[in-house]
């Protein structure tokens, strides 16, 4: 069976979706990159997360066809495979639909920066896509949305902001690992909802002051960084 630790990872990774609640139904996926043999695995189309076994992944090469499984990969891995070939630096992606973060996704607003609870993660506001054109919607719908993704991305480290909201749609994530993309969501999701409160308690709130933006995304990530234990 090609690549069993990663189809592990991924499996467990796609069955933490429903642990952390972050999915109804089968309203989600996670995928993870082999990058030294150019392989993706990622979760099989319209399966419930508690059916989800390592051997039920789907392994696909970078240009969507299938290397192993028995199973149709999920119906978003065109997404995932454009951003794994414009993102050479993450290993792992997860795309749900989160209550509050889609929200922001369907308001087609970004998710500002109002504290250091979003701060120790995303650097500034959660951006949003423009919305797909009718030929981007009607042709190639799903590598599309990859597409609008690096296009809002064309002056950003994605591991700086592992995150986005696709206008209409939903919110991406990404990490160096499956697991790190599912933890980003998790958080996404959760300074979504304050974010969300924050602004119905006080609706001209300020995004957080540029220093101690910097400061607590810093202390977290980078060369600098010092929260933890090494």
């Amino acid at each position: 069976m090609l690549l069993e630790q990663l189809r592990k990872d991924v499996c467990e990774a796609n069955r933490d979706l429903q642990r952390y609640r972050l999915v109804l139904l089968t309203w989600g996926n996670v995928s993870g990159i082999d990058r030294t043999r150019g392989l993706v695995v990622i979760k099989p189309s319209g399966v419930p997360y508690g059916e989800l076994t390592p051997e039920s992944m789907v392994v696909l090469d970078l240009d969507g066809k299938v290397a192993e499984g028995n199973l149709r990969p999920s119906s978003d891995a065109p997404s995932h495979l454009v951003l794994y070939k414009a993102f050479t630096t993450i290993g792992g992606i997860c795309h749900v639909h989160s209550t509050h973060a889609t929200m922001f996704a369907q308001a087609c607003r970004p998710i500002p920066c109002l504290g250091t609870t979003h701060a120790d993660t995303f650097h500034g506001e959660v951006p949003v896509t423009r919305p797909l054109r009718k030929p981007e919607i009607e042709s190639h719908y799903e590598a599309s949305t990859g597409a609008v993704i690096v296009e809002k991305f064309a002056r950003r480290d994605p591991l700086e902001m592992p995150a986005v909201l696709v206008a209409h749609h939903g919110p991406f994530t990404w990490g160096l690992t499956p697991a790190g993309a599912v933890l980003n969501s998790l958080i996404l999701e959760e300074v979504a909802r304050i974010a969300l409160g924050t602004l119905a308690l006080a609706p001209d709130a300020q995004p957080i002051p540029g220093p101690l933006l910097d400061k607590h995304y810093r202390r977290k990530h980078g060369p600098d960084a010092y929260y933890g234990q090494r």
